[in-house]
């Protein structure tokens, strides 16, 4: 269950963290935030991280082995880094549909597989 829930804490930090860090890339899009500085983006990304970080940190504390979780603190960071590629590729293809995945990317998020694997196997 604690990992089950770390993963469902993981996705939604991460889903916070790549709209925080590149939903800012479509704002010339949308009226109200066209004509916006850098600092005014900065700080919304800013307050859009800060939901990030209310789901990562327990999603941390949860999973780890030394605090009853599951996972090594190498696992987590592991599951954290491909959950992260899961989330962006999705938010790429729903909000960045110019965007393009080639072979030379298939085969570098296979190795990330193949890392996922490597670091979990016992």
């Amino acid at each position: 269950m604690k990992g089950l829930l770390t993963i469902l804490l993981l996705v939604l930090s991460n889903t916070f963290m790549t709209f925080a860090w590149y939903g800012h890339l479509k704002f010339k899009e949308m009226r109200w935030f066209e004509n916006l500085g850098i600092v005014s983006i900065v700080l919304i990304s800013w307050g859009i991280a800060f939901f990030e970080y209310i789901f990562q940190v327990p999603a941390n504390r949860i999973g780890f082995r030394e605090n009853g979780g599951p996972f090594s603190l190498v696992e987590l960071k592991v599951l954290q880094e491909v959950i992260t590629l899961i989330v962006f590729m999705a938010f790429t293809f729903i909000f960045f549909k110019n965007e393009s995945i080639k072979a030379n990317h298939l085969i570098g998020f296979f190795f990330l597989v193949l890392a996922v694997y490597f670091i979990f196997k016992k």
